[in-house]
């Protein structure tokens, strides 16, 4: 717990009394907030990131607190009342669904995955976090000096405490959380301090909403005693849903002051998840699947249902853009970035991101990005039952400096398109409050593009390295839109894509690596290199003097090219072919068109050690292997 968020720990604690007391009104202004397009804000309120930091125990309402107001789409599902245990429910099905999913979680939960929420409930977020950079994870903890005193669950007999502690075997200046700011990487451990600074706590909604927490609802959702108390006449925590109960009870709260919705640790997990994505972008989408997994826990652990894992999210998300977006961040944010990118290039010896991505799932459970995206994609949403509104998406302000760092090639206006043509559609529960920041995927966002409504120019500088350098969009990109590629970087194309504008390569290398990776538009050649790994597929092709294509093939009789209309070839232009497993003596096709228009004035097989015969026809050209 923060120095912050104790403060406001004890400051429910007063307001609480005050209430019972009845020398406080309760937060009935919730009542009012946001009746018409959820949107849209409401006259005269601020965008999130030029109001966060009205988020402080002072403001409860949506009119005060921005944090409140973005955390609003609740108010379609369920109405403060004037004390914990009186809150009216307006969307029964959307929900009595939330409940019954922690009661099906908890109930076939492990012993394993009972531990392991145990960690994640008592360990520090911001040390949690680093699980999420993979074989970089142990070089930061290093170079940090973050350690912590959680590292198992108890088996039988509680400890006598499980708050974390320095362990005391821990190298001098080492910290918990982050680590410590004087160290090799104290400019990132600032950032991640930073991010989860004085206005990132989601006490003051967990008090304006008052929503409970799973094991004070029924099926019906109507509040239940929890059967138990403690010394104080406190109810204390279900043992059937809870990890272990015995050990939570010394921070047992009044239900009024223990609010489910939002999740503090998983707004905290998110927070640290993305802050460190920030100065660690080669970990982005790694980082970011981290903060889903170690957020599913606290309903694996009972401690809280989809709902407020849902709306923690929502919170970290804004408030992690407001605080990387405040111009009094500016210096620190890319003073982070840069120690944590020379850091790294010194200790690992190669290329971050190769090093970075060098682990297999035996070694780094991110590994496998198909599994990741298994992993984030069901928990978006949880499955709540949608409202069925239709809303378009709407970008919050400053949204785009989420991807400053992992996108550092595109625009400010591009990154904010990456997010809209990426973001959930509307109509899911709780996704739709002001600003939309619920329905930002970053991890889908991370593979660039998901419609090109226009056409995207890209320019990517292989001297500068990094993303600047090379990068891959793996979604299926859509729209009606082309793609001009710039500069002398790599840009990588993975997905079933079926954009209807051109694709126009005017210098560098682009990368096709499925059949429709170039849509169906028209594709040209105009400078620098196309590289196809497989087959592709186009409308058209045409290709200038003095540019490279390099293909793979195989034996077999598809063509690596195929153009559905006719294929014209200018003068000086070059062929590198790959062989893959294609023996001495056989034909194979490489290009296939109605048409085929000129010659290559190279044809050249890549590593030099094998020879190729062209042989070209009015359709098309193959190759015949001579060694």
């Amino acid at each position: 717990m923060t120095i912050a968020e104790e403060f406001d720990r004890r400051t429910l604690l007063r307001r609480s009394a005050m209430l019972s007391a009845g020398l406080l009104i309760g937060p009935t202004a919730l009542d009012r907030a946001l009746e018409a397009n959820a949107a849209e804000l409401p006259t005269g309120a601020a965008p999130f990131v030029d109001s966060y930091r009205t988020n402080v125990l002072a403001n409860l309402t949506p009119e005060t607190n921005a944090a409140v107001r973005v955390l609003s789409g609740m108010q379609d599902l369920w109405r403060t009342g004037s004390t914990w245990d009186n809150g009216v429910v307006l969307n029964r099905n959307v929900l009595e669904a939330n409940v019954r999913h922690v009661a099906r979680i908890t109930g076939s939960r492990t012993a394993d995955q009972a531990k392991r929420a145990f960690i994640v409930d008592r360990q520090h977020q911001s040390y949690s976090a680093i699980g999420g950079l993979g074989p970089l994870a142990e070089l930061y903890k290093a170079g940090a000096k973050a350690v912590t005193g959680i590292t198992s669950a108890p088996d039988g007999t509680p400890p006598s405490t499980v708050d974390e502690k320095l362990p005391p075997d821990a190298p001098a200046g080492s910290a918990l959380g982050a680590g410590s700011p004087d160290s090799a990487l104290g400019q990132v451990v600032t950032l991640v301090n930073t991010v989860r600074g004085p206005f990132a706590s989601g006490n003051p909604s967990k008090f304006a909403y008052q929503y409970p927490r799973p094991w004070r609802l029924s099926s019906e959702s109507t509040v239940v005693p929890t059967g138990e108390t403690d010394e104080f006449g406190y109810p204390v925590y279900r043992t059937d849903v809870v990890v272990a109960p015995q050990l939570l009870r010394q921070r047992s709260l009044k239900p009024a002051e223990d609010g489910g919705y939002p999740s503090g640790h998983t707004n905290a997990l998110h927070l640290a998840c993305l802050a460190l994505a920030h100065a660690i972008p080669e970990r982005f989408q790694e980082l970011v699947t981290r903060a889903f997994d170690l957020a599913d826990m606290r309903i694996v652990a009972g401690m809280h249902s989809p709902a407020d894992v849902i709306g923690g999210r929502i919170l970290a998300t804004a408030l992690a853009a407001a605080t990387l977006a405040d111009p009094a961040n500016a210096t620190l944010k890319a003073a982070a970035r840069a120690q944590a990118a020379e850091y790294f290039r010194q200790h690992v010896g190669v290329d971050v991101f190769e090093y970075a991505h060098s682990a297999g799932t035996s070694t780094d459970p991110y590994a496998d990005r198909e599994a990741n995206a298994r992993l984030v994609t069901p928990r978006l949403t949880y499955g709540l039952p949608r409202t069925g509104r239709r809303i378009a998406m709407s970008v919050p302000k400053g949204a785009e400096v989420l991807l400053e760092t992992r996108q550092p090639y595109l625009t400010a206006n591009q990154r904010r398109e990456v997010l809209r043509t990426t973001a959930l559609p509307s109509g899911h529960a709780l996704l739709d409050g002001p600003e939309h920041w619920g329905r930002l995927n970053l991890f889908a966002a991370a593979d660039g593009f998901g419609a090109f409504d226009s056409d995207v120019r890209v320019d990517l500088d292989a001297n500068r390295g990094g993303f600047h350098a090379a990068d891959t969009w793996h979604n299926a990109i859509g729209g009606r839109g082309g793609l001009v590629k710039r500069g002398t970087g790599t840009l990588t194309l993975t997905g079933a894509n079926s954009y209807t504008g051109d694709t126009r390569i005017e210098g560098g290398t682009l990368v096709a690596a499925s059949p429709s990776a170039l849509g169906k538009g028209e594709v040209q050649l105009r400078a620098g290199t196309l590289r196809l790994t497989g087959e592709l597929r186009v409308r058209g092709y045409r290709q200038s003097s003095g540019t490279t294509l390099e293909v793979t093939v195989r034996r077999g009789d598809c063509a690596a090219l195929t153009s559905g209309r006719p294929l014209s070839l200018g003068t000086g232009c070059t062929l590198v072919i790959s062989l893959d497993d294609v023996p001495a003596g056989a034909v194979v096709p490489v290009i296939s068109a109605p048409v085929l228009f000129g010659r290559f004035a190279r044809v050249t097989v890549s590593g030099g050690a094998r020879r190729v015969q062209p042989q070209y026809r009015t359709g098309g050209l193959s190759v015949r292997v001579l060694d």
